[in-house]
């Protein structure tokens, strides 16, 4: 709110409070629940967008674009060669420079390696890995510019060797494309950039336009209508995959007596100023915890940022939950399945085995989530909205394809062949069980020539 008089926004930055030990069971599942998206009415407004670029291709995204983004394009695309390269300040570009460095290291680690299996005598099985050859990564850029995403996305897609990469990303004022994500791009073997954001630029990378290339999957992070878009879009004819379903982001933060409340209240905001739909959750362990300093330093960090009106709404919605020890902790946390879980209690390591549903951890005091988000080399685009249940952060796994192979030897037919045809007998697939049996016949028929 702004104060009558006053020459600043002066935020409110108060968070609900909860006793784990004093929650029913549907109270408990009331807090695992996050600020509600409202999903239909936003496929109401996306649906329209999508079918328009595919039916218009440039012409529908130049006009989204203008009456989104207030910018006038004169081409939506670019070939990344053609770009020169964009100058920096030179501690931004060494910045970048490590950060690069470190989430190549640490992606390039996850290369698979090959294992051929003989199961029996004469049958070899083994799988390979192919790189998906065309992908579309969505860097967004609305309230805040984001070339960290660019690195986080484009880097794996390097090292896998995806033949076409197209970053989309909305342009600035005059068309043309933020410096940073420009210079993360080139660094990163990204091909195409498309000058677009929102439904627009992910329905484009989809269908393809006629100056975008067609994707086969589509990767990053974005509000609502970008979440809505891929999820139209991966049930559609466009037969694209997207990296996984995402909403506003979050962090669980558990702390205990010997955290610093100037970190823990420093950690949740981090995660709070990036829009009033984000969640924070702190989980104080044990009873003497100094819940109220947090609280302050809370409030008192939160007035003195440049973004403290969105954090001040996503404090709105956040809570604080008291557990009685680390376990009932861990037990919340499991169940909330986080974004991002910050473990800043001592001895933190030793609770890292019962940590079961998470996208990122962050282990003891001196590890703010911010090192991922940017430089530490894991990867920062994560599941939101407790998918992390089920899904798991960008990775190189998430730019490969995995084909098996099998490779049968004459003997190894024999040996393998009469169990095959006996289970292609039970489930009735005849030509299933002629294709072995014919070929046993052959190998008989040989084996008895050959004594002629």
């Amino acid at each position: 709110m702004l104060l009558s008089g006053a020459c600043c926004f002066i935020p409110t930055c108060s968070m609900k409070s909860y006793r784990l030990l004093d929650l029913s069971r549907t109270e408990v599942n009331s807090l695992l629940a996050r600020p509600r998206i409202d999903f239909s009415s936003i496929f109401n407004v996306v649906q329209p967008i999508v079918d328009d670029v595919r039916s218009r291709g440039d012409a529908a995204v130049k006009d989204y674009t203008l009456r989104f983004d207030k910018v006038e394009l004169d081409n939506v695309l670019e070939y990344i060669n053609d770009l020169p390269d964009p100058v920096l300040d030179p501690a931004v570009r060494n910045a970048f420079d490590v950060a690069y460095d470190n989430i190549f290291a640490f992606h390039a680690a996850q290369r698979p390696v090959q294992k051929i299996v003989e199961n029996m005598e004469g049958v070899r099985c083994k799988r390979v890995a192919r790189s998906i050859s065309s992908v579309g990564l969505y860097v967004p850029g609305g309230t805040a510019v984001l070339p960290s995403t660019a690195l986080m996305l484009s880097v794996p897609a390097q090292i896998a060797g995806c033949k076409t990469v197209v970053l989309a990303t909305p342009p600035t004022q005059d068309g043309n494309i933020c410096k940073e994500v420009l210079y993360c791009a080139k660094k990163s073997g990204v091909t195409h950039i498309l000058k677009a954001g929102g439904a627009q630029a992910i329905a484009a990378m989809a269908w393809g336009t006629e100056s975008c290339p067609k994707v086969e999957k589509i990767y990053g992070p974005g509000n609502q209508y970008v979440t809505a878009a891929k999820m139209i879009l991966q049930n559609s004819e466009a037969l694209i995959s997207i990296d996984m379903p995402a909403g506003p982001s979050e962090v669980l933060v558990i702390a205990d007596k010997y955290a610093s409340p100037v970190h823990v209240a420093a950690d949740l905001l981090s995660q709070a100023e990036h829009g009033p739909d984000s969640q924070v959750v702190l989980v104080v362990v044990g009873e003497d915890v100094d819940v109220s300093t947090i609280e302050n330093e809370i409030h008192k960090q939160c007035s003195s940022l440049p973004r403290g009106s969105f954090a001040s709404k996503a404090l709105g919605h956040s809570f604080i939950v008291h557990a009685q020890d680390m376990n009932e902790a861990l037990s919340f946390s499991n169940m909330y399945a986080p974004e991002h879980l910050i473990l800043n209690v001592k001895d933190a390591e030793k609770w890292e085995d019962l940590v079961e549903n998470a996208g990122s951890v962050f282990m003891g005091k001196w590890t703010p989530e911010s090192v991922g988000d940017y430089a530490s080399g894991t990867n920062h685009v994560l599941p939101t909205y407790g998918y992390a249940r089920m899904y798991s952060g960008v990775s190189l796994d998430s730019f490969m394809k995995y084909i098996t192979v099998q490779s049968l030897t004459e003997q190894g037919l024999k040996k393998l062949g009469p169990y095959v045809a006996t289970m292609a007998q039970v489930e009735g697939l005849d030509a299933h069980k002629r294709a072995v049996t014919l070929r046993l016949q052959d190998i008989e028929s040989s084996q008895a020539n050959s004594y002629l």
